[in-house]
């Protein structure tokens, strides 16, 4: 309760300076580099696909459907990536799963530009999606236990930030391929530079602990009796989320992340397509138009924490998902010839489409008792994106039929946000102790 109260009284001065870094301590600094430094490669592995799809559709000949199927399946194999890591981030440890998963979407996102043919590359992009969802799973619960609860949301909010840097590296490098290489060739160079973040995985090995509240949990569950193990305090962490206590969360913040999720991939998986079939961009210029959206991401990512610390995790959701669905459908319905509004809506259209994620590294964390946390958090997360994995695959269906303004379904993604919101508690200020 102390937390909470602390969080409401924090002045606007504080709630808007840098002590969310200094709070941390010296186990917790290392685990947000471990953290920001992956989410920003997974971002980086996970971009440039988006921008390769045109380049790819072309080699294997490919429809639109099948284009969007090879962005599904690697966002659908994710949540199983993410609900084996929540498991695997009860069992063995945040930081050595961390490691795994960065291991396999570097080593999916290299194959792939191996492919020799269109099965092969969907069984590659199946593999980097393992760890695509994996490292979201480990990375945001290894922070979250080890931020001061005053200081959470803004601490998720700058690891989330790190997608944008990450997207804008993939950006620079699919200008620069892409200007210099063929576009049969140039795709594949993209997917060989994703193997280069597995070098982080030295620095997790060595920088990061595990957070305390883990350990202890670890160790009190170990030493259960049986009256605790008919309790089911050591029953299966994915199993717990499921009885009758948690079932109600789980499934609501399954719905809020299908929404966001859902809305997000139908933007950004089809956002560089649109801008070079439908608006007539080539790859400098894509790369121009989709600069603003980057800066609206990062800024976004980096608001919404403070937010969700200041008014609190449910209000600030909502406010990014009605505004999201707003900006996206205006997005898609700008006319032809007035391009120059692309960068104007751009950049709010990134600001809140990227920062609603901000919150649920800290949110999903503290819907969830340490006992079952990271299956909670990897599941509900990862089934999200399980699902909203659809929405490019049906986005494509549909662009063959309407073209690319097929982008603006993702406005029902946002609706379930909302409705979700109305079945969740408010979490701000939740202190996480041992098996609760």
């Amino acid at each position: 309760m102390a937390a909470g109260n602390q969080t409401q009284n924090t002045s606007l001065k504080d709630t808007f300076s840098f002590e969310w870094y200094r709070s941390l301590g010296e186990k917790g600094r290392p685990a947000f580099w471990a953290s920001f430094g992956g989410w920003a490669f997974d971002g980086f592995d996970y971009m440039i696909l988006s921008l390769a799809l045109s380049g790819i559709a072309a080699t294997f000949a490919l429809s639109k459907g099948e284009t969007g199927l090879i962005a599904t399946v690697s966002l659908v194999v994710s949540a199983l990536g993410g609900v084996l890591a929540g498991i695997l981030a009860d069992r063995i440890g945040r930081v050595r799963t961390l490691v795994l998963a960065i291991a396999f979407y570097c080593g999916g996102t290299f194959l792939s530009g191996l492919s020799p043919n269109y099965e092969a590359l969907l069984f590659f992009r199946a593999l980097q999606g393992l760890g695509f969802g994996g490292e979201w799973a480990a990375g945001a619960l290894l922070v979250s236990e080890m931020s001061d609860p005053a200081q959470r949301g803004r601490v998720l909010g700058w690891v989330q930030s790190a997608w944008a840097p990450g997207w804008a590296g993939a950006v620079v490098a699919f200008t620069v391929v892409f200007s210099i290489l063929p576009q049969n060739v140039a795709w594949r160079a993209l997917f060989w530079i994703g193997i280069l973040p597995a070098l982080f995985i030295l620095y997790v090995l060595r920088k990061v602990d595990e957070p305390e509240v883990y350990l202890k949990t670890r160790r009190a569950r170990e030493a259960r009796s049986r009256e605790a193990v008919e309790s089911g305090a050591t029953r299966s962490p994915l199993v717990q989320i499921f009885r009758h206590d948690l079932i109600g969360r789980t499934a609501a913040a399954s719905l809020l992340a299908i929404g966001a999720q859902g809305g997000y991939y139908s933007i950004f998986t089809w956002l560089p397509s649109y801008l070079e079939k439908a608006r007539g961009l080539n790859a400098v210029g894509t790369g121009s138009y989709l600069a603003t959206v980057i800066i609206g991401s990062f800024l976004g990512y980096v608001i919404s924490g403070y937010l969700h610390d200041l008014i609190g995790r449910r209000k600030t959701f909502a406010l990014y998902a009605i505004l999201s669905a707003v900006l996206l459908i205006g997005y898609t319905r700008i006319p032809e010839g007035a391009n120059g509004l692309l960068v104007v809506l751009g950049l709010p259209l990134g600001f809140f489409a990227s920062g609603i994620f901000s919150g649920f590294g800290s949110y999903l964390a503290e819907l969830f008792p340490s006992r079952a946390r990271g299956a909670g958090q990897g599941f509900t997360y990862n089934f999200g994106r399980a699902v909203g994995g659809f929405f490019p695959l049906v986005i494509g269906i549909l662009a063959a039929k309407v073209g690319l303004a097929a982008i603006a379904l993702g406005a029902v993604g946002y609706a379930a946000c909302v409705v979700a919101l109305l079945l969740l508690p408010e979490t701000r200020g939740k202190r996480f102790v041992p098996i609760n």
